[in-house]
């Protein structure tokens, strides 16, 4: 397993987070990425920081290792931080050079928008790494049950959620590999102007799609060979259920909410 992409892995073990029903940590997720928007004053984003590292901790994974593996995301936390720092000209100017002005309103802008997507994607991550991609496809298609009623195709939409979810690590790991295969022919990515980098990555895109319509295929052969036919008459071979676990969870996931409502205000 590559430890560079931890996005879309599932990762086995039998902490607190992976004893929860895969509903309970849906329903969890969902609610922390709306309130992480309702943050607004140091305590509020420390609370939900100290939340995201407690759950990690929980998941009895290394924060390193989860930090470590969503490098490909920090280019664009980086880069949304520096966007907010250069072109927000809100409050009072604290540096100046020539005609470049950083503003205090673009800084502490930068920083919230930043720190979002920071716990978005960490605690999002634990979803995928602590809940194998079968019990994702149970939980959606549980929570969305009540949507069958108006002819909605809940099954395949779960099934659809949860196979891009596992395929993202496997593509990664496909570029990986023709990377380093065009790499050893001679092609640099990594130096060179802006144009001859675009025209350089033309080599890695056409193999990568190519791989993904043929895995693609591949699956759909597979799932047709199996008799699949949609989610109609399907049963299941096993049933979730809520457990004395999920009960605590909740309880002291909506205290700590209450908490937070309490230090925004």
């Amino acid at each position: 397993m590559k430890s560079w992409l931890v996005i879309g892995q599932y990762v086995p073990g039998h902490s607190v987070l992976h004893r929860l029903d895969p509903r309970t940590k849906l329903l969890m997720i969902f609610t922390y990425v709306i309130i992480v928007f309702f943050a607004n004053n140091t305590l509020s984003y420390g609370l939900l920081a100290i939340f995201a590292i407690w759950t990690i901790f929980l998941s009895k994974l290394s924060l390193t290792y989860i930090l470590k593996g969503i490098t490909p995301i920090w280019f664009f936390i980086i880069f949304s931080f520096l966007i907010h720092l250069f072109f927000t000209n809100d409050g009072d100017i604290i540096w100046q050079l020539s005609g470049l002005k950083i503003y205090s309103g673009g800084l502490v802008k930068g920083l919230t928008i930043s720190l979002r997507f920071l716990l978005l994607i960490m605690v999002t991550s634990l979803l995928t790494l602590t809940t194998s991609p079968m019990e994702i496809t149970d939980a959606l298609e549980n929570l969305l049950s009540p949507l069958q009623k108006w002819k909605f195709p809940v099954h395949e939409l779960a099934l659809m959620l949860s196979i891009s979810l596992r395929f993202i690590p496997t593509l990664m790991d496909e570029l990986d590999k023709i990377s380093k295969a065009q790499a050893s022919r001679g092609v640099d990515l990594r130096t060179g102007s802006l144009k001859s980098r675009m025209y350089a990555v033309i080599p890695l895109l056409v193999p990568l799609f190519i791989s993904a319509f043929r895995r693609a295929e591949d699956l759909a052969m597979a799932m047709e060979a199996r008799g699949y036919r949609g989610g109609e008459g399907r049963t299941k071979l096993r049933q979730l259920s809520y457990s004395w676990l999920d009960f605590q969870a909740v309880v002291i996931y909506i205290f700590i909410m209450i908490i937070f409502f309490m230090l925004r205000n």
